[in-house]
C-alpha cells in the first residue's frame, strides 16, 4: 500500500503521463515486477488510467482519482459506499463518470439534448454491450434448452405471478416507493393495499402490474413502435400525472430534471421526430440485450413524456427479454443512488459506462433470483400431456402381460390411436416410462407390487 500510494502520488504530481521506466527512476528501490503489479491494482481500482501497449504503455491519474484528491476522505468513502451498496463493481470509466456527477450541480456544465448521440448509433454495428459481455448475459439469462424455438413470451407467462411482484416492487422502489415486497405481494395477489401508505404508492404498484400484463399478454403484437410505447406509458402513468392528458402522449412542454444540469428538448415536433428515430433504431437491433440496454439509455435521455420516463424505459428494456424467453431484468436490490448517478452520466455526459456497469450487475442479480425457478420450472411435454392416458394404459398392459412381446404391444397401441406424425415420439415416451419404472410410481399406472416383481423376473436374463 505504501508503494502504491507513492506511485499514485508521483502520477498526481506529474504534468503528463509517465512510463514504467520513468516511474522506476522516481522509485529506484521498488522492484520492476512489484511496480507492474501495483500499477495493475491501481488501474483495476479506477485510480490510474493506462494507455498504449508493452513498452509504449503510459500511466496517468484518472478523473476519479483527481476528484478524490480534492475531496475530503470521508466524503469519498460515503459516495462509494452509496454506490456499492449491493456489491456493484465499477469499471474505471464508471468511476470517472461517478466522479463527475458527484460534483455539485454548480460545478457541472449545463448541457442540452445532443442529437448526435442517437445519430451516431448504427444498429448491429455500434455495440454498447461488447460481444463477450453479451455472451455472458446470454449464458446467465438462458431459461431452457429449447428457449429459442419456444413461442415468444413462453417463459414470462410461466413466471408471470412472480414477475408481477418482483418487477413492480423493485421498479417502484427506485422511484422512492416504500411498499415492501410482502406489501406488494398482498396488493397484487389479493388486492389488499398496505396500511399507512400513500394512495400514490398503491397506484404506482398497480400501474406496474397493468403495464407488465400489457406486455406479456400481447407479446406477439407489441414491439418497439409508437403504439406499444405510448400505451406502456399510459399504463404506468394512469392517475399519477397532474394533467391526465399527458398519459400516453408525447410531451408538449419543457421539463426540468431535478439535481441535473441537463435540459431535454422542449419543442414537441423535435421530440416526436427523435422518438420516431429512436424506435426505428431499436427495431433494427438484433441482439435482445443490446436492444434492451439501448432503450435503458436513450428513452430517459430523450424524455419523450411529461414524467415517468425511467419507469417506461425499465419495462421497455424487458420487452426483448420477454420475447426471447430470457430471464427478466427485475432491478431487485439495485441501489437507488447508483441508478440515479448512472442515469445522470447519460444525461450530462452522454456516456453509458456507469449505467452499463449497473445493468450488468442488476441482470446478474436478477438471474440469481430466478435460478431456483429455472431449476423447478419445466414446461410439461405437450405430447406426454396429450397422450397421458394412452401412455399409462399401455405401460400397465405391458407389465401385466410379461409373456407378450413389449415392442409389439406398444406399437399396436400407438398405431391404433396416435396420428402417424407423432407415433414415433409417443412410442419413445412409453419406452422411457417403462425404462424408469420403479416401486415408487406403480400407483400411477394402476399396478400392484406383485405385478411389477413378476414383470422384472420375466425380463431378467436366465
Amino acid at each position: 500500500m505504501k508503494h502504491e500510494t507513492s506511485l499514485l502520488q508521483s502520477l498526481q504530481a506529474s504534468a503528463s503521463s509517465l512510463s514504467l521506466a520513468q516511474l522506476l527512476a522516481l522509485h529506484p528501490t521498488l522492484p520492476r515486477r512489484s511496480a507492474q503489479r501495483q500499477l495493475a491494482q491501481l488501474v483495476a481500482a479506477g485510480l490510474v488510467r493506462a494507455d498504449g501497449n508493452a513498452r509504449a504503455r503510459r500511466y496517468q491519474v484518472s478523473t476519479f482519482a483527481a476528484h478524490a484528491a480534492a475531496t475530503p476522505a470521508f466524503a469519498v468513502r460515503e459516495t462509494v459506499a452509496d454506490l456499492l451498496a449491493g456489491s456493484v463493481a465499477l469499471s474505471p470509466e464508471g468511476q470517472e463518470i461517478l466522479a463527475y456527477v458527484e460534483q455539485a450541480p454548480t460545478a457541472r456544465k449545463p448541457v442540452g439534448y445532443q442529437t448526435d448521440f442517437l445519430a451516431a448509433y448504427q444498429p448491429n454495428q455500434t455495440s454498447y454491450l461488447p460481444e463477450a459481455l453479451r455472451r455472458h448475459l446470454h449464458r446467465l439469462g438462458r431459461t431452457a434448452p429449447g428457449q429459442a424455438q419456444a413461442p415468444a413470451g413462453t417463459y414470462s407467462r410461466a413466471i408471470l405471478n412472480r414477475l408481477l411482484i418482483d418487477l413492480s416492487w423493485a421498479s417502484s422502489h427506485l422511484e422512492g416507493n416504500t411498499y415492501s415486497r410482502l406489501d406488494t405481494r398482498q396488493l397484487i395477489e389479493h388486492g389488499t393495499a398496505a396500511r399507512g401508505k400513500p394512495a400514490i404508492e398503491t397506484q404506482m404498484i398497480l400501474n406496474h402490474k397493468a403495464a407488465i400484463e400489457f406486455l406479456v399478454g400481447n407479446i406477439d403484437s407489441v414491439g418497439f413502435d409508437r403504439y406499444t410505447l405510448l400505451n406502456l406509458h399510459s399504463s404506468l402513468a394512469e392517475n399519477l400525472l397532474p394533467n391526465p392528458a399527458d398519459e400516453g402522449r408525447v410531451r408538449q412542454h419543457a421539463v426540468d430534471i431535478g439535481l441535473s444540469v441537463y435540459r431535454p428538448l422542449s419543442v414537441p415536433q423535435q421530440i416526436d421526430h427523435q422518438l420516431n428515430l429512436l424506435l426505428t433504431q431499436a427495431r433494427q437491433i438484433a441482439d435482445p440485450f443490446e436492444q434492451s440496454f439501448f432503450m435503458m439509455v436513450h428513452l430517459p435521455y430523450l424524455q419523450p413524456f411529461a414524467d415517468i420516463n425511467k419507469r417506461t424505459s425499465r419495462l421497455a428494456a424487458n420487452l426483448p427479454l420477454f420475447k426471447a424467453n430470457l430471464c427478466p431484468l427485475t432491478f431487485v436490490d439495485v441501489p437507488e443512488p447508483a441508478y440515479r448517478r448512472a442515469v445522470l452520466g447519460v444525461y450530462e455526459m452522454t456516456r453509458i459506462e456507469l449505467l452499463r456497469d449497473l445493468y450488468v450487475w442488476a441482470y446478474e442479480r436478477s438471474t440469481q433470483e430466478y435460478l431456483a425457478i429455472r431449476q423447478e420450472l419445466s414446461e410439461p411435454d405437450p405430447l406426454r400431456l396429450a397422450w397421458r392416458d394412452l401412455i399409462k394404459t399401455t405401460v400397465r398392459r405391458v407389465v401385466q402381460h410379461p409373456e407378450q412381446h413389449p415392442p409389439s404391444t406398444i406399437v399396436q397401441a400407438v398405431n391404433a390411436s396416435v396420428p402417424s406424425l407423432d407415433r414415433a415420439t409417443v412410442q419413445g415416451l412409453i419406452e422411457e416410462e417403462l425404462h424408469r419404472l420403479h416401486e415408487g410410481v406403480l400407483a400411477r399406472y394402476g399396478l400392484r407390487p406383485s405385478e411389477w416383481v413378476a414383470w422384472r423376473q420375466a425380463r431378467a436374463p436366465e
